[in-house]
């Protein structure tokens, strides 16, 4: 493993490192905030996963997440959203291929040899935090913006017992119903609709529901909200009876100004899951 940088934040350490993913089968790239308090043993750990078009550094240097994860003594990884590389598939279009990886496994050509993102979020990159950061893999929690909050919502749902709680931030919630996922889904996937079922949060909720706390952010002016179907996540969640905050934020659209304006409460939601006995 390659360090690319490290400094210091809010008396903690805010790193960037790159290393050879089986996987993927490429080198892939992930920034770790790590609090002070590691420096003295393993702290818990809240995943961030980030939206279209993203890298590692969009969380990383918009959110404002590091001030109130240094102040709860939480560990942040911000993953990258896909592949990437020479050799690595990609499409003209902003919504498929480097940049859209959806946290899927794909089954389809030409994509199936390196989107291996659920794989590497479920299994290698956790594996590698805990052989080289002092983080306690016993205390996970996961949170996404977008596309990055339909990954958070269906990893949660798909690793039962991995993470404590799950929050999101306009997640998309209905892939499989929505031209923000059906597009996707079928690309990476195939056009047998019984595969999508896994990589879709409301079919989830209907299926196994969540056996922990959730929180749901949403803007009721963000430009996607149709694409998003919150309705459909909410109904779900009322059908099952699941525990959840599902909130609308007036006037909030989907941008990082709108993450960074409730990722402290996230953070803090996160916090009471990881640290309770």
């Amino acid at each position: 493993m390659e360090t690319l940088s490290e400094n210091k934040a809010f008396g903690g350490t805010q790193g960037v490192y790159r290393h050879p993913s089986t996987a993927t089968r490429c080198d892939m790239s992930f920034g770790l905030f790590l609090p002070e308090e590691a420096r003295d043993g393993p702290v818990p750990v809240l995943w961030y996963l980030s939206g279209l078009t993203c890298t590692h550094e969009n969380a990383m240097s918009k959110a404002g997440a590091q001030a109130w994860a240094a102040e709860q003594g939480i560990a942040l990884v911000f993953p990258d959203t896909s592949p990437r590389g020479e050799g690595v598939a990609d499409d003209e279009t902003y919504d498929l291929g480097q940049g859209a990886g959806f946290y899927v496994n794909a089954t389809q050509a030409p994509w199936a040899p390196h989107f291996n993102m659920w794989d590497y979020l479920a299994e290698e990159l956790p594996a590698l935090l805990g052989e080289k950061f002092s983080i306690d893999l016993n205390r996970q929690a996961i949170t996404g913006h977008s596309m990055g909050g339909h990954g958070a919502l269906t990893l949660a749902m798909g690793l039962p017992g991995r993470f404590r709680s799950v929050s999101a931030f306009a997640p998309i919630c209905n892939p499989s119903a929505s031209d923000w996922g059906r597009k996707q889904l079928a690309a990476y996937l195939g056009e047998d609709e019984a595969a999508w079922a896994r990589h879709d949060a409301t079919l989830m909720m209907r299926e196994t529901g969540f056996n922990g706390p959730i929180l749901i952010d949403t803007g009721t002016t963000d430009q996607f909200i149709d694409l998003l179907q919150p309705e459909a996540f909410a109904q779900a969640v009322a059908e099952r009876r699941q525990e959840a905050t599902l909130r609308l934020q007036p006037g909030y659209d989907h941008s990082y100004f709108f993450v960074s304006t409730f990722i402290e409460e996230h953070i803090a939601f996160h916090a009471d899951a990881l640290y309770r006995d």
